[in-house]
């Protein structure tokens, strides 16, 4: 004999019953308000998403670092170009191979980004102002699980 599982502690009926829809509308809304933090400066996400990345994992071939992000390499030449212009990023042809050329990201660039980073904060602070510490700990810590899992 089974037992059967015990009911939630609470009932939602319709799509919020769903997780990922769930997922889906908290993301989109996160994604909008950073969307429009980063707009005001006259910037995307692509734009932070690659100085993230230099940040992060240092200089890096301008066609590895499109795979990486996922981006078509014309569309990472165009977020390039309007990221050395600010000053935030430098670009290297490879003496050995003319094709390759590797972006690094200067001090400004640093300094961006970390202007960058605090916006992003100061969203996430509001989008989860209705959770306590513990529980943002949490969800992070599961979410990561999640985005880890999922590729």
């Amino acid at each position: 004999m089974h037992d059967s599982p015990a009911p939630p502690a609470h009932t939602t009926s319709g799509l919020a019953a769903f997780t990922p829809y769930l997922l889906s509308k908290v993301g989109r809304t996160a994604r909008a308000r950073v969307g429009d933090r980063l707009a005001a400066r006259g910037l995307r996400m692509w734009h932070m998403a690659v100085l993230s990345s230099l940040a992060a994992d240092g200089p890096q071939p301008q066609r590895d670092l499109a795979t990486r992000l996922a981006v078509h390499p014309s569309d990472m030449a165009k977020v390039l170009d309007e990221l050395t212009r600010a000053g935030w990023v430098d670009r290297e042809r490879d003496s050995a191979d003319r094709r390759r050329i590797t972006a690094t990201l200067t001090t400004a660039g640093r300094t961006a980004l970390a202007e960058l980073e605090a916006e992003v904060a100061a969203v996430q602070d509001a989008l989860l102002a209705p959770l306590d510490a513990d529980e943002r700990n949490t969800l992070h810590r599961l979410l990561l699980r999640l985005h880890t899992a999922t590729g």
